[in-house]
C-alpha cells in the first residue's frame, strides 16, 4: 500500500514577476471605465489596501508579499523532500490553455512521459508574463525538463473510472506547447531556489472556470462584458471533494509514495463582482481556512457552486479535491500559512497534512 502526503500551494502568476509588475492585475482593473470613480479612489479603500498600494502602486509592498509567500512554498518543498514521493499528482485548472472550444473536460488526467518547457516563451493563460522580466532574470529561451509519470497517470485514471468517476485522460497535450501555468508554476515555485525538481508529476486538470472558461477565455474581463453568454458550469465543490476522496483511495492502494498537491490561490479579485473586482473576498477565505485548520473538513463539502463563484473562489476547486482526499484518509492539517492581500489579487495559502499509510 502506498503512502500519501497532502499539500497545497498557490500558483499566482505574478509571483514570478518583478516587484513593479506584481500588482498588474489591479492596475488593469483600475483602468476599467465602468467601475465608479469613487470605488477606484484609494481614499475610499480599506486601510490595509491603501497601505499596500502606497505611493508606488504596490511596488514596495510586493517585496513583502513575495517574502511571505516564500515561507509557505519553502516549507512545502521541505515536506516533499522529506517524503521523497515517487509521483506528485497536481490538481490544477486550465485557463483556455490546453483546452479550447473543441474540448472542455470536467476532469482530465495527463498521463505524460515528460515535459520540455520554456516558461517565459510559452506563457499563454493570460499573457501576464509575456515579454516581461521574471524574478529569476532567466532569459526567454530558458528550458526546464520536468519528469512525468505515465504509468501512474494511467493507474489513477483506471482506478477512478472503476470507482465511477468518468475522468478523461490524455497521452499528449492538445493546444498548449508546454504545461498550463497551474501545473508549471507549482513546479517552478516549489523550486524557487533552483535546486531542481526531481519528482515525476501527473497533472490532474479540473475545469474550475466553468461558466467563464470559453466565453472569457479563463481570465479577467471588463464590467461591460458581463452580458456574455455563460458556458456550462464547472463541477460542484462536492463533486471535487468526492473526486479527491476517490483519488486518495486509489493512491493508498497504489505501489507508490504519492504526494497530492492543490495548486491555486483562493479568492481572486478579478472574479469578485461585489468588490468591483478590486479586491478578493477575504472573509469567505477566512471561513474556509478556519475550518481547514480546525480539521472540520466536512464543512467544505457543503459549499455550493454559487457561493464559490460569488466569492471568486473558482480555482479553489483544486483545494476541494485535496480537502476531500485528506478527509477520506482522516489526515489533519499539521501546518499552514495564510497570506492575505487586497492589492495582489488573491489570498495565498500553503498547507501540509499528516502522512497517510
Amino acid at each position: 500500500m502506498g503512502e500519501v502526503l497532502g499539500v497545497g500551494i498557490s500558483h499566482y502568476p505574478l509571483f514570478s514577476a518583478t516587484d513593479r509588475d506584481m500588482a498588474m492585475i489591479l492596475r488593469d482593473t483600475l483602468a476599467d471605465p465602468d467601475i465608479p470613480p469613487e470605488e477606484k479612489d484609494p481614499k475610499n479603500w480599506p486601510p490595509e489596501m491603501a497601505r499596500e498600494w502606497g505611493t508606488d502602486e504596490g511596488t514596495s509592498a510586493a517585496k513583502e508579499h513575495r517574502a511571505a509567500m516564500l515561507v509557505g512554498l519553502r516549507r512545502v518543498r521541505e515536506a516533499l523532500d522529506a517524503f521523497r514521493p515517487d509521483v506528485v499528482v497536481i490538481w490544477g485548472d486550465d485557463q483556455y490553455e490546453n483546452f479550447h472550444e473543441d474540448l472542455v473536460p470536467a476532469f482530465c488526467i495527463g498521463a505524460y512521459e515528460r515535459f520540455a518547457v520554456k516558461p517565459w516563451a510559452q506563457v499563454k493563460a493570460s499573457g501576464l508574463m509575456q515579454g516581461k522580466p521574471n524574478v529569476w532574470n532567466e532569459p526567454a529561451d530558458t528550458e526546464f525538463i520536468i519528469p512525468a509519470h505515465r504509468e501512474a497517470g494511467k493507474y489513477l485514471a483506471a482506478g477512478l473510472l472503476t470507482q465511477g468517476f468518468d475522468v478523461a485522460y490524455a497521452y499528449k497535450q492538445l493546444h498548449h506547447p508546454g504545461l498550463p501555468h497551474a501545473f508549471l508554476n507549482a513546479v517552478l515555485y516549489l523550486d524557487f531556489d533552483r535546486r531542481g525538481f526531481p519528482y515525476p508529476i501527473v497533472p490532474f486538470q479540473i475545469n474550475c472556470y466553468g461558466r467563464k472558461v470559453i466565453s472569457y477565455r479563463g481570465y479577467a474581463s471588463r464590467f461591460a462584458d458581463a452580458g456574455r453568454p455563460p458556458d456550462p458550469p464547472s463541477p460542484s465543490p462536492a463533486r471535487c471533494f468526492d473526486l479527491g476522496a476517490a483519488t486518495a483511495r486509489v493512491a493508498r492502494e497504489s505501489p507508490w509514495r504519492v504526494a497530492l498537491v492543490a495548486s491555486s490561490s483562493w479568492s481572486h479579485a478579478f472574479l469578485v463582482d461585489k468588490t468591483w473586482r478590486l479586491r478578493p473576498d477575504i472573509e469567505s477565505d477566512r471561513r474556509l481556512y478556519d475550518a481547514m485548520v480546525a480539521n472540520d473538513l466536512a464543512v467544505w463539502r457543503n459549499v455550493s457552486l454559487s457561493q464559490l463563484e460569488d466569492a471568486g473562489q473558482q480555482e479553489m476547486l483544486n483545494w476541494f479535491a485535496l480537502i476531500g482526499a485528506m478527509h477520506e484518509l482522516g489526515r489533519r492539517c499539521i501546518w499552514s500559512d495564510k497570506v492575505e492581500t487586497h492589492v495582489f489579487n488573491s489570498t495565498k495559502v500553503a498547507a501540509i497534512f499528516e502522512i497517510s499509510t
